[in-house]
């Protein structure tokens, strides 16, 4: 079944995302955290794609163990930086003879030392559109979603510019749209506003990143360029005296989020996990949605961001 199937059922639709491991030990944490996500029956997941061969091969053993050893619909990204056609017919390949049905199509970062004319092979694809355009001629049976950021991409001119490349995706065959992070809830329903108006009817699915540590705010405000923090976050989160209290402020903030986005007819949440379970799991909970109720308890290490697991 398609994402945008998934999502028209008469729930709301969780998902989670992960990435590749860099390290060995990584491997055995992320594949507990999965295993103890699997009980809230998320609609799918989702595995982050990195330009670096390596990380590309990690990507592609990921997301085929994650889709056989759970039977969740697994969305692999995929990424147009540093990639030949060839490669991304090889990457499309694999995944279709593995099973996999959904593509995450992503422009990507150019990877730190690399040069910028090195970044776009001359038989590459040097936008997500191109890439959307691609897999839907080439391999149809794929579900493909795309990327948004309800506060501006932090490298585009002004937003109609960007809502015309989101339109322009959306014309290319993109069934789904998955959003960056955000905090405010009113920045989300403005950009739906935005979709409306440009006629944009494939589903737009919010995503979430609850606040766990103020090291873990810093990054997340470096790792999405222009995410807004709004004033009262940033107070309450000062306020805490120690990390427990930071993370609790940041489990309300997010629960505050969700309660509101589905209250207000939202077809899915999308949760950004850095690869730990509590946090979406405490979040779930409070939702208090038939599926979550019986979810056991899992006590973990404190969850900050780490980047290098």
């Amino acid at each position: 079944m398609q994402i945008p199937h998934i999502l028209r059922d008469d729930h709301v639709s969780i998902s989670f995302e992960f990435f590749p491991p860099k390290v060995e030990r990584g491997w055995n944490r992320l594949f507990e955290t999965i295993s103890e996500l699997v009980p809230l029956h998320p609609s799918y997941v989702s595995v982050t794609y990195g330009a670096g061969g390596s990380t590309r091969e990690n990507t592609h053993d990921l997301v085929v163990r994650v889709q056989r050893e759970t039977g969740i619909p697994v969305v692999a990204h995929l990424t147009c930086v540093s990639a030949t056609e060839a490669e991304i017919r090889e990457t499309l390949d694999r995944y279709t003879r593995n099973g996999i049905r959904h593509i995450l199509a992503l422009r990507g970062d150019i990877p730190d030392g690399t040069l910028e004319e090195d970044a776009w092979p001359a038989d590459g694809f040097r936008h997500a559109v191109d890439l959307v355009a691609f897999i839907k001629q080439h391999y149809p049976h794929m579900g493909v979603g795309v990327a948004a950021f309800p506060e501006g991409h932090p490298q585009s001119p002004n937003c109609l510019r960007e809502m015309d490349h989101l339109r322009a995706k959306i014309d290319a065959g993109a069934d789904w749209v998955v959003t960056q992070l955000f905090f405010d809830n009113r920045h989300f329903y403005d950009f739906c506003e935005k979709c409306a108006f440009y006629n944009i009817n494939v589903p737009v699915i919010p995503g979430i990143m609850p606040i766990t540590s103020r090291l873990n705010m810093h990054r997340m405000a470096d790792l999405a360029g222009g995410t807004r923090i709004p004033a009262s976050l940033l107070k309450a989160v000062w306020r805490a005296e120690t990390n427990d209290f930071v993370r609790n402020v940041g489990i309300h903030w997010a629960a505050e989020q969700v309660r509101d986005l589905i209250d207000n007819g939202v077809a899915g949440i999308h949760f950004y996990t850095l690869n730990h379970s509590r946090a979406s799991l405490d979040i779930c909970r409070t939702m208090g949605l038939k599926s979550f109720l019986n979810v056991p308890s899992v006590v973990t290490a404190e969850e900050g961001l780490t980047v290098e697991a």
